[in-house]
Protein backbone atom coordinates (compact mmCIF):
# COMPACT_ATOMS: atom_id res chain seq x y z
CA UNK A 1 0.00 0.00 0.00
CA UNK A 2 1.36 3.41 -0.98
CA UNK A 3 1.84 5.95 1.78
CA UNK A 4 -0.88 8.22 0.40
CA UNK A 5 -3.30 5.29 0.33
CA UNK A 6 -2.62 4.87 4.05
CA UNK A 7 -3.42 8.54 4.54
CA UNK A 8 -6.75 8.20 2.74
CA UNK A 9 -7.61 5.15 4.82
CA UNK A 10 -6.74 7.01 8.03
CA UNK A 11 -9.07 9.88 7.07
CA UNK A 12 -11.83 7.81 5.47
CA UNK A 13 -14.61 8.93 7.81
CA UNK A 14 -13.64 12.60 7.59
CA UNK A 15 -13.38 12.31 3.81
CA UNK A 16 -16.91 10.95 3.47
CA UNK A 17 -18.27 13.66 5.74
CA UNK A 18 -16.55 16.28 3.61
CA UNK A 19 -17.91 14.93 0.33
CA UNK A 20 -21.42 14.79 1.75
CA UNK A 21 -21.36 17.97 3.82
CA UNK A 22 -24.50 20.08 3.23
CA UNK A 23 -22.31 22.97 2.06
CA UNK A 24 -20.83 20.86 -0.76
CA UNK A 25 -24.14 19.20 -1.57
CA UNK A 26 -25.78 22.62 -1.65
CA UNK A 27 -23.37 23.63 -4.42
CA UNK A 28 -23.92 20.37 -6.31
CA UNK A 29 -27.71 20.69 -6.09
CA UNK A 30 -27.62 24.42 -6.67
CA UNK A 31 -29.64 25.36 -3.59
CA UNK A 32 -26.86 26.76 -1.40
CA UNK A 33 -27.74 30.41 -0.59
CA UNK A 34 -25.42 32.78 -2.43
CA UNK A 35 -24.83 34.67 0.82
CA UNK A 36 -23.34 31.48 2.29
CA UNK A 37 -21.14 31.00 -0.77
CA UNK A 38 -20.04 34.64 -0.55
CA UNK A 39 -18.95 34.10 3.04
CA UNK A 40 -16.99 31.02 1.92
CA UNK A 41 -15.34 32.85 -0.99
CA UNK A 42 -14.14 35.66 1.27
CA UNK A 43 -12.62 33.12 3.66
CA UNK A 44 -11.18 31.14 0.75
CA UNK A 45 -9.49 34.21 -0.73
CA UNK A 46 -7.77 34.69 2.63
CA UNK A 47 -6.83 31.00 2.73
CA UNK A 48 -5.48 30.93 -0.83
CA UNK A 49 -3.19 33.90 -0.21
CA UNK A 50 -1.47 31.94 2.54
CA UNK A 51 -1.72 28.64 0.67
CA UNK A 52 0.25 30.19 -2.19
CA UNK A 53 2.91 31.47 0.22
CA UNK A 54 3.26 28.00 1.75
CA UNK A 55 3.87 26.62 -1.74
CA UNK A 56 6.64 29.18 -2.14
CA UNK A 57 8.17 28.03 1.16
CA UNK A 58 7.93 24.43 -0.05
CA UNK A 59 9.81 25.45 -3.20
CA UNK A 60 12.63 26.83 -1.05
CA UNK A 61 12.77 23.57 0.94
CA UNK A 62 13.29 21.40 -2.15
CA UNK A 63 16.86 20.26 -2.80
CA UNK A 64 16.21 19.31 -6.43
CA UNK A 65 15.96 22.48 -8.53
CA UNK A 66 13.43 20.87 -10.89
CA UNK A 67 11.22 20.31 -7.86
CA UNK A 68 11.80 23.89 -6.76
CA UNK A 69 10.60 25.04 -10.18
CA UNK A 70 7.55 22.75 -10.03
CA UNK A 71 6.49 24.03 -6.61
CA UNK A 72 7.17 27.64 -7.57
CA UNK A 73 4.92 27.16 -10.58
CA UNK A 74 2.20 25.77 -8.31
CA UNK A 75 2.61 28.81 -6.06
CA UNK A 76 2.03 30.99 -9.13
CA UNK A 77 -0.97 28.90 -10.18
CA UNK A 78 -2.46 29.28 -6.69
CA UNK A 79 -1.93 33.05 -6.78
CA UNK A 80 -3.63 33.21 -10.17
CA UNK A 81 -6.51 31.12 -8.85
CA UNK A 82 -6.93 33.57 -5.96
CA UNK A 83 -7.11 36.49 -8.38
CA UNK A 84 -9.53 34.61 -10.65
CA UNK A 85 -11.77 33.75 -7.72
CA UNK A 86 -11.85 37.37 -6.66
CA UNK A 87 -12.37 38.87 -10.10
CA UNK A 88 -14.98 36.40 -11.36
CA UNK A 89 -17.00 36.03 -8.20
CA UNK A 90 -16.79 39.54 -6.76
CA UNK A 91 -19.28 41.00 -9.22
CA UNK A 92 -21.71 38.07 -9.05
CA UNK A 93 -21.61 37.94 -5.26
CA UNK A 94 -21.51 41.73 -4.84
CA UNK A 95 -18.22 41.59 -2.95
CA UNK A 96 -17.32 45.22 -2.44
CA UNK A 97 -14.10 47.00 -1.53
CA UNK A 98 -15.70 47.62 1.84
CA UNK A 99 -16.21 43.86 2.27
CA UNK A 100 -12.52 43.29 1.58
CA UNK A 101 -11.35 46.16 3.78
CA UNK A 102 -13.47 44.96 6.71
CA UNK A 103 -12.73 41.26 6.22
CA UNK A 104 -11.63 39.25 9.23
CA UNK A 105 -10.78 35.55 8.94
CA UNK A 106 -12.99 33.19 10.88
CA UNK A 107 -11.35 31.09 13.63
CA UNK A 108 -11.13 27.99 11.43
CA UNK A 109 -9.62 29.84 8.46
CA UNK A 110 -7.07 31.44 10.76
CA UNK A 111 -6.25 28.16 12.50
CA UNK A 112 -6.00 26.18 9.27
CA UNK A 113 -3.51 28.59 7.69
CA UNK A 114 -1.59 28.66 10.96
CA UNK A 115 -1.31 24.87 10.78
CA UNK A 116 0.15 25.12 7.26
CA UNK A 117 2.86 27.50 8.45
CA UNK A 118 3.54 25.27 11.46
CA UNK A 119 4.12 22.35 9.09
CA UNK A 120 6.75 24.36 7.22
CA UNK A 121 8.52 25.11 10.51
CA UNK A 122 9.71 21.50 10.66
CA UNK A 123 12.05 22.34 7.80
CA UNK A 124 11.02 19.08 6.15
CA UNK A 125 9.48 19.27 2.69
CA UNK A 126 7.44 16.10 3.26
CA UNK A 127 5.68 17.75 6.22
CA UNK A 128 4.79 20.77 4.12
CA UNK A 129 3.48 18.72 1.21
CA UNK A 130 1.46 16.50 3.56
CA UNK A 131 -0.19 19.59 5.04
CA UNK A 132 -1.15 21.13 1.69
CA UNK A 133 -2.18 17.89 -0.03
CA UNK A 134 -5.68 17.45 1.52
CA UNK A 135 -6.84 20.69 -0.10
CA UNK A 136 -5.76 19.48 -3.52
CA UNK A 137 -7.05 15.96 -3.10
CA UNK A 138 -10.43 16.67 -1.54
CA UNK A 139 -11.34 19.34 -4.10
CA UNK A 140 -10.20 17.03 -6.91
CA UNK A 141 -12.47 14.30 -5.56
CA UNK A 142 -15.40 16.70 -5.28
CA UNK A 143 -14.84 17.84 -8.85
CA UNK A 144 -14.50 14.32 -10.24
CA UNK A 145 -17.43 12.89 -8.29
CA UNK A 146 -19.73 15.72 -9.36
CA UNK A 147 -18.41 16.50 -12.84
CA UNK A 148 -21.79 15.73 -14.39
CA UNK A 149 -23.76 17.82 -11.89
CA UNK A 150 -25.78 20.64 -13.43
CA UNK A 151 -26.78 23.13 -10.72
CA UNK A 152 -28.91 25.95 -12.07
CA UNK A 153 -26.49 28.66 -10.95
CA UNK A 154 -23.58 29.15 -13.35
CA UNK A 155 -21.26 30.15 -10.51
CA UNK A 156 -21.70 26.70 -8.95
CA UNK A 157 -21.24 24.91 -12.27
CA UNK A 158 -18.00 26.80 -12.83
CA UNK A 159 -16.78 25.97 -9.32
CA UNK A 160 -17.31 22.25 -9.90
CA UNK A 161 -15.83 22.34 -13.39
CA UNK A 162 -12.66 24.04 -12.16
CA UNK A 163 -11.88 21.14 -9.83
CA UNK A 164 -13.03 18.49 -12.30
CA UNK A 165 -10.69 19.89 -14.96
CA UNK A 166 -7.78 17.82 -16.24
CA UNK A 167 -5.38 20.53 -15.15
CA UNK A 168 -6.49 20.38 -11.54
CA UNK A 169 -6.69 16.58 -11.52
CA UNK A 170 -3.17 16.32 -12.96
CA UNK A 171 -1.83 18.86 -10.48
CA UNK A 172 -3.33 16.86 -7.62
CA UNK A 173 -1.77 13.64 -8.89
CA UNK A 174 1.61 15.41 -9.09
CA UNK A 175 1.38 16.24 -5.39
CA UNK A 176 0.27 12.73 -4.44
CA UNK A 177 3.21 11.22 -6.35
CA UNK A 178 5.58 13.75 -4.83
CA UNK A 179 4.63 12.87 -1.27
CA UNK A 180 5.02 9.16 -1.95
CA UNK A 181 8.52 9.84 -3.32
CA UNK A 182 9.53 12.05 -0.39
CA UNK A 183 8.74 9.41 2.24
CA UNK A 184 10.33 6.45 0.43
CA UNK A 185 13.45 6.33 2.61
CA UNK A 186 11.84 7.53 5.83
CA UNK A 187 11.58 5.47 8.99
CA UNK A 188 8.15 4.49 10.27
CA UNK A 189 8.54 7.05 13.05
CA UNK A 190 9.25 9.83 10.58
CA UNK A 191 6.32 8.77 8.42
CA UNK A 192 3.99 9.01 11.41
CA UNK A 193 4.96 12.65 11.88
CA UNK A 194 4.24 13.34 8.21
CA UNK A 195 0.95 11.48 8.50
CA UNK A 196 -0.08 13.68 11.41
CA UNK A 197 0.33 16.82 9.29
CA UNK A 198 -2.00 15.36 6.67
CA UNK A 199 -4.65 14.22 9.16
CA UNK A 200 -4.79 17.59 10.91
CA UNK A 201 -5.09 19.43 7.61
CA UNK A 202 -7.85 17.07 6.48
CA UNK A 203 -9.81 17.78 9.65
CA UNK A 204 -9.49 21.48 8.97
CA UNK A 205 -10.86 20.91 5.45
CA UNK A 206 -14.03 19.45 6.96
CA UNK A 207 -14.23 22.25 9.49
CA UNK A 208 -13.83 24.80 6.69
CA UNK A 209 -17.11 23.61 5.17
CA UNK A 210 -18.81 23.80 8.56
CA UNK A 211 -17.31 27.24 9.15
CA UNK A 212 -18.84 28.51 5.91
CA UNK A 213 -22.16 26.75 6.39
CA UNK A 214 -22.67 28.19 9.89
CA UNK A 215 -21.11 31.64 9.28
CA UNK A 216 -18.61 30.93 12.03
CA UNK A 217 -17.27 33.93 13.89
CA UNK A 218 -15.21 34.74 16.95
CA UNK A 219 -16.84 34.33 20.35
CA UNK A 220 -16.46 38.04 21.11
CA UNK A 221 -18.33 38.88 17.91
CA UNK A 222 -21.18 36.49 18.68
CA UNK A 223 -21.74 38.27 21.98
CA UNK A 224 -22.24 41.68 20.33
Amino acid sequence: MKFTEELRHATKESWEKSLNHPFVQGIVKGDLPLETFKYYILQDIYYLKHYGKVHAIAASQAEDFKLTALLADKARFTAEAELTVHNEHAKILHITKEDMDNFKPAPTAYAYTSHLYRATMSGNLAHTIAAILPCYWLYADIGKENEHATPDLEIYRNWINMYASDRFQDSTNDMIDLLNTLVEDMSDREKEKVKEQFIIAKEYELRFWEMAYTFENWFSESKK
